[in-house]
């Protein structure tokens, strides 16, 4: 009996944790957004390719939320 009781409660405990945190894990996800800026020489002319287009450096970077504030009230 006491072997039965001690599986119902191990197979109780390992399902739930599991569940519970691949929900985190997608909450956690950030919003990314590719940035591509020019390239350029040290005479300030962009840096130009075999097919004659400038090269660009790019990046993935994470987008933040704004959070707006309340006004601060004025003193009298």
């Amino acid at each position: 009996m006491k072997k039965i009781i001690f599986a119902a409660g191990l197979a109780l405990a390992m399902s739930y944790p599991v569940q519970a945190e691949e929900k985190k894990e997608e909450a956690k996800k950030p919003e990314t957004v590719k940035v591509c800026v020019d390239i350029q020489g040290k005479d300030g002319k962009p840096v130009m390719d075999k097919n004659g287009k400038p090269k660009q450096d790019c990046k993935e970077m994470k987008k933040h939320k704004k959070h707006e504030g309340t006004a601060i009230p004025e003193k009298k």
